[in-house]
């Protein structure tokens, strides 16, 4: 990510700025959480938010009050390929769709009380002015990666960037837990070669049915991009080339949101697949990213196991969802809110004079 000219980028100013979380206020969560009037451990993978949530905001009596979900979009020149059972106009449609409020994403993030923001990053063809959507549109859509790269390394990390500065205007608007979404025809496809680069697997047991593709375009869909990797022999150890290789423009913002979240202590929801791809290549940016991310839920879509086990984050919800949007990530809102209710609200066994249990018998058993 070097510049030749000496002056950081806004990428590696802020690459800069991602630490590790507090893991000393970690353990004091975790004691916290032990004092509860619960047996030990009982609260399950609620106590594991609890505890993370703490150590990205660094606050003891963490509180979620405003909420963002961020819906990026971008068109991706491989729908050439015939990977999608949907035309690439509908990336377009649907952000008007998002724009008046009827789509899934709008419906459950009012369920979420969390406010949807929509940005057009590469959308390919016109799409109406609204007050509502923000444009930052990097190019009309990728190039076909299946025959060169999808976009030049600049556009790569002006992408990312893009990302990085809108999610830093709702953090500083008060934004304290962020979500991840997105709209785009064929993006599965990027983000199965994504996840096939990373984790080094071949590209027919990352691939799904995306759109609901038959069998058939399924296995094309995969040789695309076994295709699209040998011509483009992306590098496992640079997340921008990847990104640049066989990448989208929303995947780049998406990683942008998540540096930023992590930078500014803001707890991010990934979403799925798509989201999960994107987390790739903002962990690949800055390692410590990672420790900072909540995953929503898990995919229908194959490749997102692979992405969430690589990135050894267990999901909350596992819903077979597969529509994107940031729908599984605003579901889970809720639950990030209540494991911080009960860490914070919840009556230890000295101030509800419980008696506790005895300090030689504490067993905990997993599930139970």
């Amino acid at each position: 990510m070097g510049n030749p000219g000496g002056k950081l980028s806004r990428l590696e100013s802020l690459v800069g700025q991602v630490t590790p979380p507090d893991h000393s206020l970690i353990a004091k969560a975790q004691a916290r959480l032990d004092r509860l009037t619960k047996p030990q451990g009982s609260l399950g993978i609620l106590e594991a938010v609890a505890r993370q949530v703490v150590g990205t905001t660094r606050r003891m009596d963490p509180m979620i009050g405003s909420r963002v979900v961020f819906v990026f979009a971008a068109d991706h020149g491989v729908v050439a390929e015939g990977v999608s059972a949907y035309p690439q106009e509908v990336t377009s449609q649907m952000v008007l769709n998002f724009l008046g409020g009827g789509a899934a994403i709008n419906v459950l993030a009012r369920h979420a009380n969390a406010r949807v923001v929509i940005a057009d990053l590469g959308v390919n063809g016109p799409v109406q002015q609204h007050p509502d959507l923000i444009v930052d549109r990097i190019d009309n859509g990728t190039r076909n990666f299946s025959r060169g790269p999808a976009m030049t390394m600049e556009q790569a990390r002006r992408s990312v960037e893009a990302g990085i500065k809108i999610a830093e205007e709702e953090i500083g608007k008060g934004a304290d837990l962020i979500a991840t979404g997105e709209m785009g025809i064929g993006n599965t496809t990027s983000a199965s070669a994504i996840v096939a680069v990373v984790t080094g697997t071949d590209p027919g047991k990352v691939t799904g049915h995306g759109t609901g593709i038959a069998e058939v375009q399924r296995l094309r869909k995969a040789e695309v991009i076994r295709r699209g990797l040998e011509i483009n022999r992306p590098d496992p150890a640079n997340a921008l080339d990847i990104l640049a290789k066989v990448g989208g423009f929303e995947i780049g913002g998406l990683a942008g949101v998540m540096l930023a979240g992590a930078a500014y202590r803001v707890p991010v929801i990934i979403d799925g697949f798509i989201s999960g791809a994107a987390a790739l290549i903002a962990c690949g940016l800055a390692p410590a990213v990672r420790e900072h991310l909540i995953a929503g839920h898990r995919s229908a879509e194959r490749g997102h196991a692979l992405a969430l086990k690589h990135l050894m984050l267990t999901p909350l919800l596992t819903l077979d969802m597969r529509l994107g949007e940031g729908t599984g990530a605003v579901l889970a809102m809720h639950l990030v809110e209540a494991a911080c209710k009960l860490l914070r609200d919840m009556a230890t066994f000295d101030s509800a004079s419980v008696s506790g249990p005895s300090r030689d018998t504490i067993t905990i058993h997993p599930g139970e």
